[in-house]
């Protein structure tokens, strides 16, 4: 566990890389473990992994991730990712849904979903080892379900669930109100228009946001359901001037200000570019070959303990790939990184 975990954060992609890495680190090492019988072999590394109980494992991963302090009204955003090359003969590919507090850029728990399931239902797994409490939980279309919703609320948090053709009548129902030219007469509906230029794109999101009718509400029945919001999303692309328009619909159990809802929805999407990201090109998650027995899952876990260390030590002007080069290089860092205290 020790090397395959140093050997991770300092960047080895494989078994044949952690062995050699450990190898050439095992001075450093042995300030941890003695290492009477020297470094482990690739292959003995495969079968550890192989046999280690992916779900036991995950509880220890969840009981450190306790430990860490996070701030009140974090945002903890739920998504699924596969590693498209963890598949074999007899295995699909790996598919991980993970929860992200978007603010700490930290993995707080994962669970992978069966190969004859789908995220919907390892969802509700995952936000049953979560503290939600004062937590605004946000998931795409694939969660927006009741039972999702009510298990949120009755965990002390509050959700932000996309909507799409999934719950069509809803959809639907929201879609016509927030097109009545009246609403803007309404004394409960705020707006908040947000612009961001980046990549080479310009995007303005309005955000528009009301209350949810007492019709509607008790037509639908959904559980916690106060607000309804509508963001507009205008993007351009700065080199042809080319425009696209999008509108995109949202249900919450929060009452906030337009402005609020807004940044948090945003921040759903730190799970894409903090974490899903992070994995494909500095750890190159897609490309893994590690495909056998529960191997896929547990280095799946590993790799989140070495983000999450990582996060936590870099510095201003430190990327997650270059961090993984200087802990390699510079053993103050790998010890530094290693023993640090959340």
């Amino acid at each position: 566990m020790l090397v395959t975990l140093a050997a991770v954060i300092c960047g080895a992609d494989g078994w044949n890389d952690v062995e050699k890495f450990s190898k050439a680190k095992i001075d450093e090492l042995r300030k941890y473990l003695p290492f009477e019988n020297g470094i482990p072999s690739d292959d003995t590394l495969r079968r550890f992994f192989r046999r280690i109980d992916p779900g036991k494992f995950k509880e220890k991963f969840i009981a450190w991730v306790r430990t860490i302090k996070l701030p009140p009204g974090n945002v903890i955003a739920i998504d699924g990712k596969v590693s498209r090359h963890s598949f074999s003969d007899d295995k699909s590919a790996l598919h991980m849904v993970s929860a992200f507090a978007s603010e700490a850029r930290l993995v707080l728990a994962q669970t992978s979903v069966s190969e004859k399931s789908n995220e919907i239902t390892a969802i509700p797994t995952l936000l049953d080892w979560l503290d939600l409490r004062g937590a605004i939980v946000t998931i795409d279309a694939m969660g927006c379900q009741r039972d999702i919703s009510e298990k949120i609320i009755n965990s002390g948090g509050d959700y932000i669930l996309a909507l799409k053709g999934n719950q069509s009548s809803l959809h639907e129902d929201i879609a016509l109100l927030f097109a009545d030219k009246e609403l803007e007469r309404d004394e409960f509906v705020s707006s908040a228009e947000e612009v961001d230029g980046d990549h080479g794109r310009i995007e303005t999101r309005q955000c528009r946001w009301l209350l949810m009718p007492k019709i509607l509400k008790e037509q639908h029945n959904w559980p916690g359901l106060r607000t309804i919001i509508e963001i507009s999303a205008t993007r351009e692309i700065k080199k042809t001037g080319e425009t696209s328009k999008e509108k995109r619909y949202y249900i919450s159990s929060l009452g906030k200000d337009a402005g609020k809802l807004n940044s948090t929805i945003r921040s759903h999407w730190a799970i894409e570019n903090s974490l899903h990201y992070i994995l494909d090109v500095s750890f190159r998650d897609d490309d893994s070959r590690i495909r056998l027995g529960n191997a896929p899952e547990n280095i799946g876990i590993i790799k989140h303990v070495a983000l999450n260390m990582l996060q936590a030590n870099k510095q201003k002007r430190d990327s997650i790939k270059g961090l993984r080069k200087i802990a390699a290089w510079d053993h103050n860092r790998m010890h530094q990184i290693l023993n640090q205290k959340f």
